[in-house]
């Protein structure tokens, strides 16, 4: 899918027709965007502009060089953008090249943070007039989302937190299982905050970037510190339950280690009355008494309750 934005009658137009391309005014085009699209449609542009996206690897790795690269009148960037995937987020990478006041970008994945950029231009089309504008704009609505995230993630945290201290019939292994996921979608949401974090700090400092601009670039950097701090929140908050949980875990083991503790002292005395009228010695008084059976049988009874109340008096039931 290609998708390309230009300025017509002081407003910004789109047009998702290739052929057309050459009919557009190199000074009018703001942003060329290719989603999952065709090998024609990714050559012609690269062939057309003098350009040349990263490839998939490229987008990969995480070398300094390889996410930020400042030529004589381009800038190159690598940047991996959060992607929700049956229920969970993995990563997306996005190849951005910016030439001359013109953002390209190339991805495989509809991002809800470019639907939600598009929605922005939409909304006000003759305040996006450069490339860089537009690369801003996707750059805030990514921090806007990430922030989202987090949010639910701090909701879903103390849901789990509820359930954990409230719900007696909690289900351990489904609980340890959510924590366990839940560490790993806040793991990439650091790394995601980070990238933008590197993303933005090589913009500021970059010789090609406008200076007018810097100003929504610091602004970006405190946003980007207060949601790191968020995040570091959130990994205290599912360390701190995770501890709560084994030592909810840890007190009902003890607590049925204690009943079988209890019942296995309990029944000592029976079986050492048991054991001693159970000797085949030949001379056993009470081996000819007719109340015998009943009095040993008793006397175990009664060696459990006097057990049961020793253990009571001493709070250890």
């Amino acid at each position: 899918m290609l998708r390309i934005y230009y300025k017509k009658d002081k407003r910004l137009a789109k047009e998702s027709d290739i052929s057309l391309l050459r009919t557009i005014p190199l000074n009018d085009l703001v942003w060329v965007d290719l989603q999952n699209s065709t090998v024609e449609e990714k050559v012609t542009i690269e062939t057309y502009f003098d350009i040349k996206y990263s490839s998939v690897e490229e987008s990969s790795e995480i070398e300094s060089s390889s996410r930020f690269n400042e030529l004589d009148d381009e800038l190159i960037i690598n940047s991996n953008f959060l992607s929700p995937k049956l229920q969970e987020f993995d990563y997306c990478p996005v190849s951005i090249i910016l030439e001359k006041g013109i953002l390209f970008t190339y991805r495989d994945d509809d991002l809800k943070t470019f639907g939600e950029s598009v929605k922005k231009i939409k909304s006000n089309p003759g305040s996006f007039t450069n490339g860089y504008h537009i690369l801003l704009t996707i750059l805030e609505t990514g921090i806007e989302q990430d922030a989202d995230i987090i949010e639910g993630l701090a909701k879903d945290i103390a849901d789990l937190n509820k359930k954990l201290t409230l719900n007696r019939k909690r289900s351990d292994e489904e609980i340890l299982l959510k924590i366990a996921s839940f560490q790993n979608y806040n793991i990439l949401m650091r790394e995601n905050i980070v990238d933008k974090q590197r993303l933005v700090s090589s913009l500021m400092k970059s010789s090609l970037f406008p200076e007018e601009y810097m100003p929504v670039l610091r602004i970006m950097m405190k946003d980007i510190g207060s949601l790191i701090e968020h995040n570091k929140f959130a990994f205290e908050r599912l360390e701190y339950l995770q501890d709560t949980f084994m030592g909810l875990v840890n007190i009902e083991q003890n607590r049925i280690i204690k009943i079988f503790t209890v019942a296995t002292v309990a029944f000592m005395p029976p079986t050492l009355i048991a054991s001693v009228y159970g000797m085949n010695f030949k001379i056993m008084p009470e081996l000819e008494w007719d109340y015998g059976y009943l009095f040993a049988t008793a006397l175990m009874v009664l060696s459990s309750v006097l057990t049961l109340i020793f253990f009571k008096k001493k709070n250890w039931l």
